[in-house]
């Protein structure tokens, strides 16, 4: 149950964010939570392959390079899915900063709620 609603609360962000965001094109809301889904199995199988491919210059950049390795998966989930469409590489390092910060404030205050 934890891991729908994590789901559902980074679709309705990323659907949010890809009307405010000009750069960023989510067709509906059920492409939304398959972008969401995508991005949580690419989170949890490439992503840590790829900080452990690039951990020299993540530690010459003090951390900063993780930035570019999430809006690479962003770019990496556009590549899979059709009615998700990210143009450019500065627009998917926005949407993951807006997404990651604003889905971690959304998900605190839901289980603040349940306690």
């Amino acid at each position: 149950m934890n891991f729908i609603t994590r789901i559902l609360i980074s679709a309705a962000v990323a659907f949010g964010l890809s009307y405010v965001l000009t750069g960023v094109h989510i067709k509906n809301f059920l492409t939304a939570i398959l972008v969401a889904a995508v991005l949580a199995v690419l989170n949890a199988i490439v992503k840590p392959i790829l900080i452990v491919l690039t951990l020299p210059i993540t530690i010459l950049t003090l951390g900063l390079f993780l930035f570019v390795i999430n809006a690479a998966i962003i770019l990496l989930a556009a590549n899979f899915i059709d009615g998700f469409r990210v143009d450019g590489f500065w627009w998917a390092l926005l949407f993951s900063l807006l997404m990651s910060v604003l889905t971690s404030l959304l998900y605190n205050d839901t289980r603040q709620e349940r306690e």
